[in-house]
């Protein structure tokens, strides 16, 4: 819709240009004076997965990481008040990799996958709390339901 927007300025402004979408169809129809061009409708929204974790929770401070506390597995800089997750690496094989966005339920937003665990870790998220300590301290250790959209990788 967002194309078919800018489409109506440009017909508003210049009025060389018509655009119209199908009701029955959802086919959008562009046309100009010399070309008619119909695109199909956008394609459906892959449906989101939903599965049950335990989430744990770190920081960016030395004594946690290996390195560079700042950095990610993929080499993100991590900075605090980001909403970033790290994931076991069993759950790469389920589409929850760098940059897939996840719904953690009791959480506010989305959360985006930026680092990985060990590879001794299984069916767990780890929350990014910046350098609050305490905070992680406190969320401690729980069972939380995820839900994303799998990369297609």
């Amino acid at each position: 819709m967002g194309i078919l927007r800018r489409i109506c300025v440009v017909t508003v402004c210049l009025g060389m240009l018509a655009a119209c979408v199908s009701p029955t169809t959802q086919l959008i129809e562009i046309t100009s004076r010399s070309h008619r061009l119909v695109l199909p409708p956008p394609a459906p929204e892959p449906p989101m997965q939903s599965l049950d974790v335990i989430a744990t929770a770190y920081n960016s401070l030395p004594g946690q990481t290996w390195g560079d506390p700042n950095v990610a597995a993929w080499g993100d800089r991590l900075e605090p008040g980001m909403q970033s997750i790290a994931v076991s690496r069993d759950l790469l094989d389920l589409g929850l990799t760098r940059g897939v966005e996840v719904e953690i339920d009791g959480l506010p937003g989305r959360w985006t996958v930026l680092d990985k665990m060990g590879r001794r870790w299984k069916r767990r998220i780890d929350l990014y709390m910046g350098v609050d300590r305490k905070a992680a301290l406190q969320w401690g250790r729980r069972p939380v339901t995820i839900r994303f959209t799998p990369a297609d990788d």
